[in-house]
């Protein structure tokens, strides 16, 4: 690393560390303020984003991106308005900062409680969604934290363009410009410095490819708040609605593939499987998507006159697709079902289509993932969607935050003592 990234990488710590004090003493007014700023210059300044992000996109697709790649970076005026109402719907959210809980009085007469607190710097690695620079910074704003931004080589243009539309609002809300910092350099030595400045970051948040995360695991220093992947399940029970579970089943794969909660293993129970499979799987390859199935799949398949049908591999039910394929397995019942999302998901979300309710209580209680639905698409699984206004990513962590991490993931818990004069006999 060389000592210019090194220093560059201190001073944007320090500046970090003194900015969170401020934040963490801005009233909620002020921070919406903020928001509602930043909300306004990016709809003003759509069309110059959308021009910006352009020289991203090409620039990716030039360097030889994925389909999925490029659609993760691609900034369109219906993402643009997203990040906008984003922005506002943050805004209206109860800001949980000083929230004390019920002071109990002790037997020494002592009034204890727990007050809700800002996390303080919080750092993102993220990759290829420019999106993420709005969604996180605001989501840091309204929870009175300190962030800095390291996106992805491939975006920072756009990165660049929105970091300076964000501190444009603090300074019109008369909050600290350095309380949100992009990153701007595409060195990667700048990820290493970051993952190991304990003394200024308090957790980082990576939101990006596998290789990014077991590298971030590997050598970080400071905590995380993390996710791996999203090999998301859906399962459908004896027990289902048919056409329910086909529309829900669809969505779940087909309405983007992308994002990390897309489905991409459907497990199917064998009682239903012969009602349910073929006009699912003709939705399917009516949309262009390649099916890898199991050979009881197959068998169900080949007799309604599939042709076209990959055999899964081992390699397929450990695989997070993120593209126009889906693996299908036919089960005997909901404890096989059960079992192959135990070995082969990656506790993140994992849905059940079913009507009957004991069936559905059990995959409630057995599945061990983040985000655990019944009769919904696992498309659901996203702070907008939540109500959380967005998200600072997906943790499948159990400790500290789990699921789509809004503000209260972004807040720890002090205790707070209120005394008359007690002493400690």
């Amino acid at each position: 690393m060389s000592d210019s990234i090194k220093q560059m990488m201190q001073e944007i710590g320090q500046r970090a560390r003194q900015a969170s004090r401020a934040m963490a003493r801005a009233s909620s007014e002020r921070k919406n303020q903020a928001l509602l700023y930043i909300a306004q210059f990016i709809r003003e300044q759509a069309l110059e984003i959308e021009k910006v992000n352009h020289v991203d996109v090409e620039r990716a697709k030039a360097n030889g991106q994925d389909a999925a790649f490029i659609d993760r970076l691609t900034m369109t005026p219906k993402t643009i308005e997203s990040m906008a109402l984003g922005l506002e719907q943050i805004a209206t959210l109860e800001d949980p900062i000083g929230k004390i809980t019920t002071l109990q009085k002790q037997a020494s007469g002592i009034e204890l409680g727990q007050m809700r607190v800002p996390l303080g710097v919080i750092g993102i690695i993220y990759e290829s969604r420019p999106n993420v620079t709005i969604d996180a910074a605001a989501l840091c704003l309204k929870s009175g934290n300190a962030v800095i931004l390291r996106g992805g080589s491939e975006a920072i243009d756009s990165n660049t363009l929105l970091a300076t539309m964000i501190q444009e609002g603090l300074k019109a809300a008369n909050l600290p410009i350095d309380a949100v910092q992009v990153v701007t350099t595409t060195d990667r030595s700048a990820v290493g410095e970051m993952i190991t400045m304990t003394q200024y970051i308090d957790v980082i948040v990576p939101r990006g490819g596998k290789s990014l995360i077991a590298r971030l695991m590997a050598e970080a220093r400071v905590p995380m708040i993390k996710h791996l992947d999203g090999i998301c399940h859906t399962y459908i029970d004896a027990d289902a609605d048919i056409a329910m579970a086909i529309k829900v089943c669809d969505n779940a794969k087909t309405q983007r593939y992308a994002p990390c909660n897309a489905m991409e293993t459907l497990l199917v129970n064998k009682a239903i499987a012969p009602k349910v499979l073929p006009p699912l799987c003709k939705i399917y390859q009516d949309k262009g998507v390649e099916l890898r199935v199991d050979s009881l799949t197959r068998q169900t398949l080949e007799s309604a006159g599939f042709q076209n049908l990959v055999e899964a591999t081992e390699e397929d039910w450990q695989t997070e697709y993120l593209a126009p394929i889906l693996s299908i397995k036919t089960v005997a019942d909901i404890d096989e079902a059960m079992n192959h999302i135990e070995q082969y998901g990656s506790k993140h979300t994992d849905a059940i289509i079913t009507n009957n309710k004991a069936q559905a209580d059990r995959f409630l209680r057995e599945v061990d993932s983040a985000s655990v639905m019944v009769n919904a698409s696992t498309r659901f699984a996203d702070g907008f969607e939540y109500g959380l206004g967005a998200e600072i990513g997906i943790s499948n962590d159990k400790l500290h935050a789990r699921g789509p991490v809004g503000l209260d993931g972004l807040t720890s818990l002090k205790y707070i003592v209120m005394g008359h004069g007690e002493i400690r006999t």
